[in-house]
């Protein structure tokens, strides 16, 4: 295929960062720009995210070779089910791609509309953010040296995969496969439990009697651990629906972990306590050199 045109529907932080990237290394023949506040399109354009926006859905899909699907998790799945009837009867329908973190929600949207996966929609995940928001967050530089996650199925076209990935790996990605149950199952551990717990304590300590003192008093590692409750509650919100199975069980094995230093800080167990304590310093120190060989640091 000659330049492509990508169609970025929900021009946000990862779609905006996405269409700015795809711009600037000259991937996209052209990179358009769909959503519901002409506000926030129009200042793509200024910004230089996207050449151009229309607020037309069809308008949108028809003009894509690559229609990337960049709302958040809940509203993709409303998006597969609008979009993917338009394209039933097409004899070539544009490669769909996603940047949603849960993958199996999306897959049975899919499933429910077009009676199995559609060969052209190729689900995918950046593992690349930032607590900020909106496309004035957009940043062309932000996939560079992180990893995106694609998860093909075996009725997907290997060209529709191949396409998706060279997009991806245009931004400086390094692009990975997984199956859907594992990515969410990996996510679900490391990203959206992490998450959750960061609201959780904010908010325990927000509630709590002694929040003016708490905040106040707090120092270098309350604001490291709770960084990420600055982030879209909708958005997690969407997360921790959609990945509810996954989610739970990494609640439940963290929370039966939690119980055990509980026991052990209450009956002195300091030979307990200092395992546990060693042991994760071993495996983050691990994790620190795992980003440092890939130019990322672990803060």
């Amino acid at each position: 295929m000659a330049q492509p045109t990508v169609v970025v529907l929900g021009l946000g932080l990862i779609g905006g960062s996405l269409a700015a990237a795809l711009r600037a290394n000259g991937f996209a023949a052209s990179c358009i720009g769909w959503g519901h506040r002409e506000a926030s399109l129009r200042r793509g354009v200024e910004l230089g995210v996207i050449d151009r926006y229309t607020l037309d859905l069809d308008e949108a899909v028809d003009a894509a070779d690559i229609l990337v699907i960049a709302t958040p998790t809940l509203i993709a799945e409303e998006m597969l089910e609008r979009i993917l009837p338009r394209l039933l009867e097409r004899a070539q329908p544009p490669v769909i791609t996603d940047v949603a973190s849960v993958k199996g929600s999306l897959q049975r949207a899919a499933e429910r509309v077009w009676g199995a996966m559609p060969p052209r929609l190729v689900l995918g995940h950046p593992i690349a953010g930032s607590e900020r928001s909106g496309v004035d967050a957009a940043n062309a530089a932000l996939f560079a040296k992180h990893r995106v996650i694609l998860t093909p199925v075996a009725g997907n076209e290997p060209t529709a995969v191949e396409l998706v990935s060279a997009m991806w790996a245009s931004t400086g990605a390094e692009v990975v496969e997984m199956t859907v149950a594992e990515h969410d199952r990996v996510l679900a551990a490391t990203s959206h439990l992490p998450h959750v717990l960061a609201y959780a304590l904010v908010d325990a300590l927000a509630r709590s009697d002694a929040s003016d003192d708490v905040f106040r008093f707090a120092a270098g590692g309350f604001r490291d651990f709770t960084r990420i409750a600055s982030s879209d509650p909708v958005m997690w919100r969407d997360i921790a629906i959609a990945n509810r199975p996954a989610l739970l069980q990494s609640i439940d094995l963290f929370s039966a972990h939690l119980e055990e230093l509980r026991a052990a800080i209450e009956a002195g167990e300091g030979d307990t306590l200092l395992q546990t304590f060693s042991r994760a310093k071993a495996a983050r120190d691990e994790f620190a050199a795992l980003l440092a060989a890939r130019g990322q640091t672990a803060t």
